[in-house]
């Protein structure tokens, strides 16, 4: 979001559970993107919220699994905020070689991308600020 969008948004990204270091799978994928997973850690909504974010304040979350959909509607029951779905390849376990692995992790990744574009138009152009 932040490599398409810049600084137009505040931007953080959880889930329901922390205790997953990001897959290389996905680090590969993304950085053909030009984009750097490699430092980024998982967070949960109770985490985000231990560092300061308070939840009221943010305007959308985007959940990309129906476990993390049910838990921000949760959490989210008394504030005024939507919560939107979006039912994205999930690419664990899939393909056998490491090609298809990757296949299908781009998969994911360009879903990922194409909603985002679809949801909040083309990205920022290069040498862009706002």
């Amino acid at each position: 979001m932040k490599q398409m969008y810049g600084q137009k948004a505040y931007v953080q990204s959880a889930g329901v559970k922390n205790d997953m270091e990001v897959d290389g799978f996905s680090i590969a994928v993304c950085k053909e993107l030009g984009i750097e997973l490699s430092r980024h850690r998982s967070r949960s909504f109770e985490e985000m919220q231990e560092w300061g974010d308070d939840l009221s304040q943010f305007d959308l979350i985007v959940a990309l699994s129906p476990a993390s959909q049910r838990t921000a509607l949760e959490l989210t029951r008394f504030y005024h905020l939507d919560v939107e779905y979006w039912p994205i390849l999930d690419p664990t376990g899939l393909g056998e070689s490491r090609e298809a692995k990757l296949a299908a992790y781009r998969q994911a990744r360009d879903q990922i991308r194409d909603r985002m574009i679809a949801r909040f138009g083309p990205p920022k152009e290069e040498g862009q600020t706002e």
